[in-house]
């Protein structure tokens, strides 16, 4: 199927192709730890028809320490195509509307070789908002076959974060709100120091949407916005977060806008401020 190079599709787009076969939609939502209700528990109760359930926790790897870090290519494979998605597969992916865990499990796709993925613009609020329907209960897919090939450039682990102190090669953005970034208040994850990467700059991903239709903002906005954030588009970027999900947002804003050779460092502040850590920084970019 041919669709737009924007990584971003319409609801009007989705709802034309809820029927097609090769269209599958996945429900990334996604919420902090102790959190309630649990995100299955918000798909049980209402998801666009179809759509199957992607637990950024699940699909992940179980033998690290830190949350939700990518999988191996052999299970992700194995773990999508117990989802129904095969590698032929249009993939549809959205969150409950705050775009938290769609553009991760987007990037994923990315990362594991299969280019033919979008994120939904609005997600799940904007469609419910538009009197779309939504369907409740669980769905059990057909179990597909699907090969994965993970691209390490595409993601990064703590020691090319630290060689990168020095080097500077690359600027790393932080997708957390500004009060966490520089210092001025507690982790929501227990165990972590406060503050930032030395060096990093701070794009808080909530300023890349509308927050109350839930849309991507306009391509002027989203360059406005890592400009102001002090970003030079034309050097190379790793975007970074709590955890390694909302740094992806910046990652899809920055797709959007052309710049497709980023990385995302997967630990992220969950790994960079454990006590044992790299060195921190506090204070404003």
């Amino acid at each position: 199927m041919t669709i737009p190079d924007d990584p971003l599709v319409s609801t009007d787009w989705l709802a034309a192709h809820l029927g097609d076969p090769k269209v599958k939609v996945l429900d990334a939502t996604f919420k902090m730890p102790g959190v309630l209700p649990l995100p299955k528990d918000d798909y049980l109760k209402a998801h666009i028809p179809g759509a199957v359930f992607f637990d950024v926790d699940e699909v992940a790897d179980h033998s690290s320490s830190l949350p939700h870090m990518f999988p191996s290519a052999e299970q992700f494979g194995r773990d999508v195509g117990r989802l129904g998605i095969g590698n032929g597969d249009t993939v549809v992916i959205y969150d409950a509307g705050g775009w938290v865990a769609g553009p991760r499990a987007w990037w994923m796709f990315l990362s594991f070789g299969h280019r033919d993925v979008r994120v939904l613009d609005g997600g799940l609020k904007r469609w419910m908002a538009e009197g779309r329907p939504v369907e409740s209960g669980g769905v059990t897919p057909k179990p597909a076959s699907f090969t994965a090939r993970f691209d390490e450039a595409r993601v990064r682990k703590i020691e090319q974060m630290i060689a990168n102190l020095d080097r500077r090669t690359e600027q790393v953005i932080d997708a957390r709100q500004a009060p966490r970034f520089a210092g001025g208040v507690p982790e929501p994850r227990p165990g972590l120091r406060s503050g930032h990467i030395p060096g990093s700059r701070n794009l808080p991903y909530a300023e890349l949407f509308d927050a109350e239709t839930g849309v991507m903002k306009p391509l002027d906005q989203l360059r406005a916005a890592f400009s102001q954030a002090g970003v030079d588009l034309a050097k190379p970027i790793v975007t970074s977060c709590g955890s390694g999900v909302s740094a992806a947002v910046l990652t899809l804003a920055l797709y959007r806008l052309g710049i497709r050779d980023t990385a995302l460092y997967d630990g992220s502040w969950s790994e960079w401020g454990l006590e044992a850590g790299p060195p921190i920084a506090t204070g404003p970019a």
